[in-house]
């Protein structure tokens, strides 16, 4: 039973979490730890401010290495046996050192039980007051920092600008009022992520499993879609139904960015979408981070970090990127269009819809099924008038709660070593070109509709068409106001918002039943 239970435990001390290839070796009692493909070797074991050498004991669970793969994902391995260092192939095992697939690393001897001799003249040596100081001095984050950036840039002056990409985000959060919901979590989550030695986002760390067990798993995202349907009213939508036709066409850019990733892919460097990365990349055009979130960790997991961070960051920046793109599409005169008063909606009608959307969703798109149910689930909860507790929890502590994590969550993801290669800028990029291509489809759709309607739409709500909800509609009435301080547009934009919600989930689906 003993033995049983030994070879469970190595087992899951040589296995690391979501890599299901092997690191090591047995050939009688030599245990070798080799590369099962091409990795870049991030950390090694550090005893007494030296490197591993031939000679020192290894105890089980001791740490042997961090690794990286192509996705830039992390890989930490652990000794799952006790033994002697009986080899270490020098030239690979270092820092930041390529290792092809296949490479022998070191070799242990097993021992059953290895014992530490104290007070030993090493011991005492080891105590010594420089050794003492030495030690202190190598465990701060300033010398970390400059001795990694001579090895490699990103995790020196990298970590010090992500830092700083954090530390601008609470600026703008607090002095500028953008969005600090959003951005004082993912400010402050790329702050932690960075920090050098804390290990924050490695795993083990608190970011670790806030991503991984909140975000990766998609749960995040559809407490957040609950909490959101609990939040809105699909009144202006169902008074005025052409309004989704505005957040139909701002979708557009979902489906722009998906050829701009294939395009990048053939043509620049370095760069290699394939259609599910795609189409996960396509879904930050509609400025929705939680299908975002959704999509990304069904169809590419390796990307996830990359468009949670990219998906948030111009949800954030709405007020920045709209006006611009609004205004150069629309004249004065059209600016100031004003539109009639919105009819009355019972409340049958608002409880009824929840209902037919998830029946026509579970009938025509199953994919869609988790997104919209959700989101139609917490607007039922408002609505129905007999579950307020449900519904106050729901679109308040709640969705403060999971707000706070995700922002955490999507933060850890602005690490250097993760966001600063070429994929990722292509990813920022492509997102930017994406949420600009959905606001302008909103806004020419509306001028469309103008041709054929007596009753002119003001194009500004069509911006609203991004499911960027209530930001997006805001941002709309903001600039109808600078156009006629008399012209109030809320009401009248959260129709193409709230319609922009369920075609960012429906768009979702349709991708998610085509690539998976």
């Amino acid at each position: 039973m003993r033995k049983i239970f030994f070879i469970l435990l190595s087992l899951l001390c040589f296995t690391t979490a979501g890599h299901a290839q092997q690191f090591f070796q047995t050939e009688g009692d030599t245990v070798t730890l080799l590369v099962p493909e091409d990795l870049e070797l991030l950390k090694v074991p550090v005893r007494d401010s030296r490197l591993l050498k031939v000679g020192d004991d290894v105890h089980q669970g001791d740490f042997l290495g961090l690794f990286t793969d192509m996705h830039h994902n992390k890989i930490t391995v652990t000794a799952g046996v006790s033994g002697h260092v009986t080899y270490i192939n020098e030239g690979l095992y270092g820092k930041y050192t390529n290792v092809p697939a296949g490479a022998v690393l070191l070799k242990i001897e097993k021992q059953e039980l290895l014992t530490s001799v104290q007070g030993s003249s090493g011991a005492s040596e080891r105590l010594s007051l420089r050794n003492v100081f030495d030690n202190l001095v190598e465990s701060t984050g300033i010398y970390a920092l400059i001795v990694d950036s001579k090895l490699t840039w990103t995790e020196g002056l990298g970590r010090v600008l992500m830092m700083s990409v954090g530390a601008l985000l609470i600026y703008l959060a607090i002095a500028k009022g953008f969005e600090p919901l959003l951005l004082i979590p993912i400010g402050m989550g790329a702050v932690l992520s960075n920090i050098p030695l804390a290990f924050i986002n490695d795993e083990g760390g608190i970011l670790y499993y806030i991503f991984n067990v909140g975000i990766q798993s998609g749960v995040f995202p559809l407490l957040i879609f609950m909490g959101v349907g609990a939040m809105t009213d699909f009144g202006p939508m169902i008074a005025n139904p052409k309004t989704s036709l505005l957040g139909g066409a701002a979708q557009f850019g979902i489906f722009g960015a998906l050829i701009g990733a294939l395009v990048l892919s053939q043509y620049v460097p370095g760069i290699n979408f394939s259609m599910k990365d795609a189409a996960s990349i396509g879904i930050i055009g509609g400025a929705d981070g939680p299908t975002s979130i959704f999509v990304a960790s069904r169809l590419s997991p390796a990307l996830l970090g990359s468009i949670a961070v990219a998906a948030y960051s111009y949800m954030a920046l709405v007020p920045i990127i709209q006006p611009p793109i609004m205004k150069l599409l629309t004249t004065e005169d059209e600016r100031k269009i004003k539109m009639t008063q919105l009819r009355y909606v019972s409340k049958r009608e608002k409880i009824i819809f929840p209902l037919v959307v998830i029946v026509l969703c579970a009938l025509l798109l199953p994919s869609a099924a988790p997104l919209i149910g959700f989101l139609m689930f917490g607007n039922l909860m408002k609505e129905c008038g007999v579950v307020d507790r449900l519904s106050d929890t729901s679109q308040n502590a709640l969705i403060n709660i999971v707000t706070i994590f995700l922002g955490l969550g999507v933060g850890s993801k602005l690490s250097a070593e993760k966001f600063l290669n070429i994929e990722t800028l292509g990813i920022i990029v492509l997102g930017l070109i994406a949420f600009s291509l959905g606001t302008a489809g909103g806004v020419l759709m509306a001028k469309f509709m103008n041709l054929f309607l007596k009753q002119k739409i003001n194009p500004l709500i069509g911006s609203a068409g991004v499911s960027a909800v209530p930001m997006a509609a805001r941002v709309s009435n903001k600039v109808g106001l600078e156009a006629d301080p008399h012209n109030f547009l809320l009401m009248h934009a959260m129709g193409p918002n709230v319609s922009g919600v369920i075609g960012s989930a429906v768009a979702a689906g349709v991708l998610l039943a085509v690539f998976m």
